[in-house]
């Protein structure tokens, strides 16, 4: 992972810094005052700032105006709003493995099981009552500080802001497809080579649990390579472009070579022919889509350094591969 110095200054904190303001520049004579604003405090989105315009928390000379009336250079934006809690979820002493942590950012990897927002059925217990224990002060961020997901069933590498301007940032760079995330996957079938998945995946219009490839669907994109072929099985690396709910576990369905003990997409178990008793016993006893978020890559939202962070592969699918990788052996030999 690229270092990355702490910043020193203060955590955002506008809820008691007082009113702040900025000077509308030569160059946005005749702009929207939203769009101004955004330039003018980037550390929040813009969203956010339009709600403070409308509320009269955010002026113009003083003035409340709308969001589309233009401005002048030399005029002065002010904002004096107090930012409100916007996650109201429980704290819970959960253990977190992290694995970089600045004053900006944290980075984290996930084990399987842990459900990431709170929801029907999962009130407690998850990785927002977890970090809420860790930093109180992430309540005043959406979804404390979540900026992306992982499945419940899925584990790896997750980044979560811990400032403002921080959510900003990493909100704008996964719009922009600028963070580069990796996954690792055992999967059902041999597969003969790499492939690009571009296909568009929408909700699934019988099954509202699951995920669908669909013409009608918003673009998705997977880019998947080779890691290690086993006799009916096989490591793959999946770098994603975009993304979707469950867009990894989708595509490799629709290739036909479903994830391993993927409950959703992953169809009836398949046990390669003649294959030991301790491969079919991992192959049964595996319960979760063999899947794990292995690096994730961002610019630091202060400096604009690259952080790179990788996450194990953890112990069951480690066990799994070892057993298909030996069962492969075995069958060679023969």
């Amino acid at each position: 992972m690229t270092a990355v110095a702490d910043d020193d200054a203060p955590l955002d904190a506008p809820a008691t810094q007082g009113p702040r303001s900025a000077q509308v520049p030569t160059h946005a004579a005749g702009r929207r005052f939203d769009a101004v604003l955004t330039e003018l405090f980037p550390e929040f989105s813009r969203s956010r700032l339009s709600e403070w315009i409308k509320s009269g928390d955010a002026r113009l000379d003083g003035e409340v105006v709308r969001p589309r009336d233009p401005v002048t250079p030399g005029q002065v934006a002010t904002l004096d709003a107090v930012l409100d809690t916007q996650t109201h979820a429980q704290p819970e002493d959960i253990p977190l493995q992290v694995l970089y942590e600045d004053s900006e950012v944290l980075v984290l990897d996930k084990p399987a099981g842990l459900v990431v927002h709170p929801g029907a059925g999962n009130p407690t217990g998850t990785l927002v009552n977890a970090l809420l224990f860790r930093d109180p002060a992430l309540s005043a961020l959406p979804r404390a500080g979540i900026v992306h997901r992982l499945d419940k069933d899925t584990s790896g590498v997750m980044v979560v802001a811990k400032t403002l301007p921080a959510h900003t940032s990493l909100v704008a760079q996964l719009s922009a497809r600028q963070v580069h995330r990796q996954y690792v996957a055992v999967v059902v079938g041999a597969m003969v080579s790499g492939a690009t998945v571009d296909a568009p995946i929408d909700r699934h219009p019988r099954d509202r649990l699951k995920m669908a490839v669909r013409e009608d669907g918003r673009d998705a994109v997977t880019h998947v390579r080779l890691r290690e072929r086993f006799r009916g099985h096989t490591a793959v690396e999946c770098r994603l472009e975009t993304g979707r709910t469950h867009q990894i576990r989708v595509h490799m369905a629709h290739l036909r070579f479903p994830i391993v003990g993927d409950p959703l997409y992953g169809g009836p178990l398949r046990l390669p022919r003649g294959a030991s008793e301790e491969l079919n016993a991992q192959l049964r006893g595996f319960r979760r889509q063999a899947l794990h978020a292995e690096t994730l890559e961002f610019s630091h939202p202060t400096t604009g350094e690259p952080v790179r962070t990788s996450a194990p592969v953890p112990a069951d699918m480690l066990a799994l591969m070892a057993a298909l990788r030996d069962d492969a052996a075995i069958h060679k030999a023969k």
